[in-house]
């Protein structure tokens, strides 16, 4: 077996090598403090693996992007939300009759609980989306038990995936004081979401076959992404054998900040201030240069080139605009945000180049999804991948509790005089 070599005062210690599929390396420390007294800092976690996955690949310096094997671009083109979905949390494509039952079930379940129905009247009316998405989320425990045998296991694995997209709609229509719409069965999971949003009592809506298609392609975007912040969250909160609403919940709570999954909202926050500005970006880069502004939807912690996923949203953009006719002049700001930064050095030396958020926030405004929406839209899409993350965690029967350590830099022992 290779090993790694560290010597530390004065003695060596040899640490395994560990080696995946694609070619990555790892050095085993598992066993470092309990040989050494030392433990490793590393904020962020920029150099720590903190699992063994066959989940999802990244190679972000040549930006490739595999769900089980399965590149990205071949996804988007062949496959619906709903099968990569099982493809994520079952480990292979459904066949046929595997995929009608798996989208019957998604249906079928997508009902809520109708006392669950109390809860969104006490919510205020301008509560975030995310809020009431992370708090229903975690709600569902209370009417489905985690006992751990396999079929309530399995069961709940709809239930999330199927309600969650329920519970959005219904946060969408709480805000803007219209009553609920409730699922169809002949209606695919997108077109189903659509109409829950869209639709009234006084007027139905059925999806144009061109936003359906695009909200498949942004769910499947966004199913997983390797140990992001929100899904390294979801894995920490299960490692504690807590249920998979409770994982689930944590994680939106993750996904909602604007470092993460709101950054599609800040891109848009960012064009329309850049448009009342004048649509002025010479004046805007100038700005960011100077550190007086921030260029969001650029750069990633982990992609050193083109966002694979930004690629595939900016296609869908400019389908999406031509068939409906839409002219956004926000459109236009982006791209040409988006040809100079490209074209400059200095972007280009730091390598910042679009990511997925550039485009989806343009992308989710021309169907119509309301801005703070946005977030939840990237959590519908994500939750596959936290079900596949956790399920593969909970499988590991050499999981432990997830407990990072800390080198402490506080105060040393003092005494305690005089009362207070």
């Amino acid at each position: 077996m290779a090993t790694a070599k560290l010597t530390f005062q004065g003695k060596e210690y040899d640490f395994p090598i560990i080696e995946g599929t694609e070619g990555e390396i790892g050095i085993d420390i598992t066993k470092l403090r309990a040989q050494t007294g030392a433990v490793t800092y590393d904020p962020g976690y920029m150099s720590t693996a903190s699992c063994k996955s066959n989940i999802t690949f990244i190679d972000g310096e040549k930006g490739i992007l595999r769900y089980r094997g399965y590149p990205i671009e071949d996804l988007v083109k062949r496959a619906k939300f709903p099968a990569v979905a099982y493809l994520l949390i079952y480990g292979h494509l459904p066949d046929p009759n595997e995929l009608d039952d798996w989208r019957r079930r998604l249906t079928m379940d997508s009902y809520i609980h109708e006392d669950m129905i109390k809860f969104f009247q006490g919510f205020p009316p301008n509560a975030h989306p995310m809020a009431i998405l992370s708090a229903m989320v975690s709600s569902l425990s209370a009417y489905y038990p985690d006992t751990g045998r396999g079929e309530d296991m399995k069961r709940n694995v709809v239930r999330l995936l199927a309600q969650a997209k329920t519970i959005a709609a219904y946060s969408y229509k709480k805000s803007i004081g219209q009553s609920r719409i409730y699922p169809r069965t002949e209606f695919s999971y997108a077109a189903n979401f659509l109409r829950m949003m869209f639709a009234t009592p006084a007027e139905d809506y059925v999806a144009q076959p061109v936003l359906e298609d695009a909200l498949n392609l942004l769910l499947i975007v966004h199913a997983d992404h390797e140990q992001n912040c929100s899904t390294s969250t979801v894995r920490m909160v299960g490692s504690s054998r807590a249920n998979l609403f409770a994982a689930a919940s944590a994680g939106i709570c993750a996904l909602w900040g604007p470092l993460h999954g709101g950054a599609n909202q800040a891109v848009i926050e960012m064009l329309e201030r850049i448009e009342r500005d004048g649509g002025d970006c010479d004046r805007f880069f100038a700005r960011v240069k100077d550190k007086k502004a921030r260029l969001m939807g650029f750069g990633h912690r982990v992609y050193k080139t083109y966002d694979p996923r930004a690629k595939i949203l900016k296609e869908a953009t400019d389908r999406v605009l031509n068939v409906l006719g839409i002219n956004d002049p926000l459109v236009e700001i982006a791209k040409k945000i988006e040809e100079r930064a490209l074209n400059d050095s200095f972007f280009v030396e730091r390598k910042l180049y679009p990511n997925v958020d550039f485009y989806s926030g343009i992308l989710y405004r021309a169907m119509g999804i309301p801005t703070d929406m946005f977030t939840v839209m990237f959590a519908l899409g994500r939750i596959p991948g936290w079900i596949a993350q956790w399920r593969e965690m909970r499988s590991n029967p050499n999981q432990r509790i997830c407990r990072p350590r800390q080198i402490y830099i506080g105060p040393t022992t003092q005494s305690f005089s005089g009362d207070n």
